[in-house]
């Protein structure tokens, strides 16, 4: 038997049969009036599902470009920065930073604990100098969403300026960009916007513009200043991703069509599901109960379950590719993603995959216990 694969990693994700036809297209004139509507749909829907009336750059880039986007316009070298962080995408955001000569000052959680409003207001409290703080919102290392509303909320009224890393979680789990008081959100076109990687999505605040006005690190292909006039021109400044524009432009669309709101939901019931359904075999969920993403599930296998083949035989055999654990976690964990193009279906499949593999390797019985304990999710009842 053949399975169609399912990738169900935290990124990329699966396109949507829609997208793919999309990027058929023929190539056009990035400098010419097709290309500039196109890059106007995508802003203004952009903006739409950030909550945000700022500005919306687009870079083409990968979501960690459009974070160092982010230090090379707001920070000078030798600038105190605080970032707060609990697993590996936090460590990269701090390693970003001082990459760019700032002086980084670390508020650091167990990798699987959320930050803690109250410590971030006790080193924010203690760094005045720090006029800029790094938030990551989705911890995909982890499977961890972080407070962010209330993290956000403890920056801004001390007056610094507001960095996200949204993104794994932007356009899959609620943000309120400017309600929050966010100066800076990054996103990337390979989560949950159902496209190729390709592009970073970035909102801008005044009191970020302000800021950047100010900084002092070299930047030339990330130069916001130059994307923003650019922008107003109906291009960018630099050859874009265009096949990938055409796909984020099909993949907005289908967002709106299904409505934000519903597309919230939709990735909390299937993180319900897939939760249900690993403890239901056995594994031991990683995250603090409360804070577990909707974008991906991690979890410790069963003992005796050795990572690397366990991830082997659901692929060659089932067709399903789920991430292992990052940096220190590597070998130990397993992550799934459910974000982007995915339906209840999908969640049931992997998890009968699964079941079968662990049965295949002698770790458990394939009784159906994390499918019957999904299925029952999905159907509202209670665990």
């Amino acid at each position: 038997m053949t399975f169609q694969t399912q990738l169900r990693i935290p990124g990329p994700t699966p396109l949507p049969e829609r997208v793919v036809r999309s990027m058929s297209r023929p190539m056009i004139d990035h400098r010419g009036p097709e290309f500039a509507a196109i890059l106007a749909e995508i802003t203004d829907g952009a903006k739409r599902v950030f909550k945000t009336s700022n500005d919306l750059l687009l870079l083409t880039s990968s979501g960690t470009g459009g974070l160092e986007s982010s230090v090379a316009n707001l920070v000078s070298p030798g600038d105190e920065v605080i970032v707060a962080l609990c697993g590996n995408f936090g460590e990269r955001f701090a390693a970003l930073a001082a990459a760019y000569g700032a002086n980084v000052v670390r508020l650091e959680f167990e990798w699987g604990q959320p930050v803690d409003p109250d410590d971030l207001a006790k080193v924010v409290e203690r760094h005045p100098n720090a006029k800029v703080v790094l938030l990551t919102h989705n911890e995909t290392s982890t499977g961890l969403t972080n407070p962010l509303r209330e993290l956000a909320r403890v920056a801004r009224e001390a007056e610094r300026i507001v960095v996200v890393d949204g993104v794994s979680s932007i356009s899959s789990i609620a943000i309120e960009t400017d309600a929050w008081g966010i100066d800076v959100a990054v996103s990337g076109s390979q989560k949950g916007w159902m496209a190729p990687p390709g592009f970073a999505l970035v909102s801008v605040s005044e009191r970020a513009w302000a800021q950047q006005a100010k900084a002092r690190s070299p930047r030339f292909y990330f130069d916001w200043k130059e994307a923003k006039a650019w922008a107003e021109k109906g291009m960018t400044p630099f050859t874009p991703a265009v096949s990938v524009a055409f796909a984020l432009q099909e993949g907005l669309r289908m967002l709106e069509e299904e409505g934000l709101e519903r597309v919230y939901e939709r990735h909390a019931r299937l993180a319900r599901a897939t939760q249900s359904g690993l403890r239901a075999m056995g594994f031991q969920l990683f995250a603090q109960e409360g804070y577990r993403s909707n974008t991906v599930t991690s979890a410790v296998p069963p003992p005796g379950v050795d990572v690397a083949a366990f991830r082997k035989l659901l692929d060659q055999k089932y067709g399903v590719v789920i991430a292992g654990g990052q940096g220190k976690m590597n070998g130990k964990m397993v992550r799934v993603g459910h974000l982007g193009a995915v339906a209840d279906g999908d969640v049931v499949q992997v998890l009968w995959a699964i079941e079968q593999v662990l049965e295949e390797l002698d770790v458990a019985p394939a009784e159906g216990r994390g499918v019957a304990a999904a299925t029952a999710s999905l159907q509202g009842v209670p665990a």
